[in-house]
């Protein structure tokens, strides 16, 4: 059984050998269903196939593993690392640096960029993972034998991994592609907070919202954000979307008006009042704008150029064996088609680097003809 790693000292001797390497494999295991935070289990670093270990983010300050996430000599190789990295630089004050996401190199290396750990290591090494401990308890002491066989092999195979990927991408000719794509994993701003006031946008149903609705449910929503956060408790389980979305349409304005709300604590009736005055001071040119809705006809030929456009993305990267899914989403091909010839960079992927160069400005010139 790998050694696992619960004292600083300890730690700190992993972290310096670390430094040391040109590059180092890391996953985390976690919990994460009854609170608005992962809460961290174990940390995975790989300096080799050989040697692997756990690290007990249970019993340790992680403050140290970030001087190997930041470090921008150490390639660090992870797969679908976004989620990942926002739980270690929550964990550890660090922003990553110097990233290598397998799903990432994945979808440029003519391969699925959706696919699994387990379905890439085996279709590229020809080794099968035993995925049997991904709902376990990651926070219980001690881990189980099979615990720790399932952590190990999350990492043991990632530099292997890379060095297939990048011979492939190489072969294809999409090796800067590749490195312009792992360069945005370096954004700190991927890994902040999300703006509280800009939550109202994912609450479900509020596409049917008055602009003035819209005011009053940006205040319940950011308010919500930021007590699901102090309290660390999942949103949901503060106010539940639904409960949101009435009290922006009926505008309570007493205490009595609030005892029709099942599942809204009386602990909140001051503020949630106090937040329906405020979205109802909001003049009328500041009210959030509702999402635009077409006439029939308008609405199918909308569709039909959405269609058109994703018919030719497609077609363009199964011509060339990319992913289409990992050039561009549907909603991404919408939000382009929306914004006509006019669009610019700032605002839509397709229009930035290598995807502009692939098929951004050849989906622009469709725009422009129809």
């Amino acid at each position: 059984m790998p050694p696992m790693i619960d004292t600083p000292e300890a730690l700190r001797s992993l972290i310096d050998r670390a430094l040391q390497r040109d590059s180092v494999a890391l996953d985390t295991e976690f919990v994460w269903d009854r609170t608005y935070y992962a809460k961290l289990g174990v940390v995975q670093v790989a300096l080799s196939e050989e040697e692997c270990f756990l690290v007990d983010a249970v019993a340790l300050d992680l403050a140290p593993l970030g001087e190997l996430l930041a470090a921008p000599g150490v390639v660090k190789i992870l797969h679908d690392a976004p989620q990942d990295l926002t739980i270690l630089r929550r964990a550890t004050c660090a922003f990553p640096h110097n990233v290598f996401d397998t799903r990432i190199a994945a979808g440029l290396a003519g391969l699925s960029s959706t696919t699994s750990l387990g379905e890439l290591v085996g279709t590229v090494i020809g080794v099968d993972l035993a995925k049997t401990e991904s709902r376990t308890d990651w926070l219980r002491r001690p881990l189980t034998e099979q615990q720790v066989a399932y952590a190990i092999e999350d990492v043991c195979y990632l530099a292997a991994v890379r060095d297939v990927l990048l011979e492939r991408s190489c072969a294809l000719q999409r090796d800067g592609w590749l490195r312009e794509e792992l360069a945005l994993l370096d954004d700190p701003g991927l890994y902040e907070e999300k703006d509280p006031r800009q939550q109202y946008l994912r609450v479900k149903g509020m596409g049917r919202a008055s602009r003035r609705e819209l005011a009053i449910l940006r205040e319940l929503a950011a308010w919500r954000e930021e007590e699901a956060q102090r309290v660390d408790r999942p949103r949901n389980r503060v106010i539940p979307d639904d409960i949101l979305l009435a009290l922006a349409r009926r505008q309570p304005q007493t205490p009595d008006d609030l005892r029709a709300y099942k599942g809204l604590g009386r602990r909140f009736y001051p503020n949630v009042l106090e937040l329906v005055i405020c979205g109802l001071a909001v003049s009328d040119a500041d009210c959030p704008p509702r999402r635009q809705r077409r006439r029939r006809g308008d609405e199918e030929r909308f569709e039909a150029q959405i269609d058109r456009a994703m018919s030719h993305m497609r077609t363009r990267s199964e011509s060339l064996d990319i992913d289409p899914p990992f050039v561009a989403s549907r909603a991404e091909v919408k939000t382009l088609v929306h914004a006509g010839p006019k669009a610019g960079p700032e605002n839509h992927r397709l229009l930035r680097g290598w995807r502009r160069e692939f098929v951004g400005c050849e989906l622009l010139d469709i725009l422009a003809a129809l």
